[in-house]
This record gives structure tokens, C-alpha cells and sequence, in this order.
């Protein structure tokens, strides 16, 4: 069997069927990658989120976590790469009103149920109008909501409030 070649692009699930041993790499990289140990999360979001987002959510380079599983697992390093986490924006924005924010969603219960937030987060900021807000509590940098909302040119604010809560707020 064709082994797979670790990228950016790769997904945590894939790196991790291909390569099990590979598990406890990732937690020691970032310790809020202790959550992959979570079946339940391990079937959702490791299904959907790359490498390059896992970097961003752990605070780490993504040619670091890449090189240092493919030393593991006996592929060559690869050169500096892009880092999209670069594009979140974590300065509070002059659009941002507290009093404009239309909906909350907590998408922890719904990670914790092994659902996936991204289509309802993503309807819901369909539904503001030019001036409301929505605010997604998140336990962890939602980088897969965030690259998507980037991708359909919505506008966020990441606000963390601890190690284990994000806020981030999306206006259209």
C-alpha cells in the first residue's frame, strides 16, 4: 500500500489511519491535540481539519509539526510553507459591536455529540443582515470555520478567552 505523504493539506484523520504511532507526536506537539483521543471527535473533526489548521489551533509553525512527523515516520523535511492562521484576525475590528450581535451558537455540545458545526455556523451568518453579528463559542481555534468564513469573504474577530474557549465573532 502507497503510503501517505505528510502535507499541510493532509487531514489528521488520514495522517492518523495511515500512521497510528503518529497520535502521540501530535499531543506532545500541542497539548489541545489530546482531544483527538476523543472518539467522537477523532470521527469529526479530524475528518475535515488539515495539518496547516491543527498548527494553528495547537500555536505551532506548520513546517515544524510537518517535519517533525515526517522525521518520525521517514520522509524528508520540507521547506517553509504558508501559514493561512497568519490571515485570522485577533485585534478587535472597528466593525464590532457588542449590542449588534444577533445569535450565539456554543458549538461545543455539538462537537462533544460528534456533530459538524461548520454548515450551521455558516447558515446562520447567511441569515445577518449587513450590520449583525454572530458570536460562536468554540473550545478551541475553529480553523476549519474560519478558513471556510475567509473563503466566502465573511469578516471574523477570534477573541480567546482561555486555553480552552474562543469566541469569534463573524459579520457578513
Amino acid at each position: 500500500m502507497e503510503k501517505l505523504i505528510i502535507t499541510p493539506k493532509t487531514k489528521i484523520f488520514d495522517l492518523l489511519e495511515a500512521y497510528p504511532q503518529l497520535e502521540d507526536i501530535l499531543i506532545q506537539a500541542a497539548p489541545p491535540f489530546k482531544k483527538l483521543r476523543n472518539p467522537v471527535l477523532r470521527k469529526t473533526i479530524a475528518k475535515i481539519t488539515t495539518l496547516s489548521q491543527a498548527a494553528t489551533i495547537g500555536g505551532l509553525k506548520v513546517e515544524e509539526l510537518i517535519n517533525k512527523l515526517r522525521t518520525e515516520v521517514g520522509q524528508a523535511n520540507v521547506e517553509v510553507v504558508g501559514d493561512k492562521g497568519e490571515n485570522y484576525v485577533t485585534e478587535k475590528p472597528s466593525w464590532f459591536n457588542e449590542n449588534n450581535v444577533a445569535e450565539t451558537i456554543d458549538i461545543r455540545e455539538m462537537l462533544n455529540a460528534g456533530d459538524q458545526p461548520v454548515h450551521e455556523v455558516m447558515s446562520a451568518i447567511k441569515k445577518l443582515n449587513d450590520t449583525e453579528i454572530l458570536k460562536v463559542v468554540a473550545p478551541f481555534v475553529p480553523a476549519p470555520l474560519l478558513d471556510k468564513s475567509l473563503s466566502m469573504e465573511y469578516k471574523h474577530w477570534l477573541d480567546k478567552k482561555d486555553s480552552e474557549e474562543y469566541w469569534v465573532f463573524f459579520i457578513k
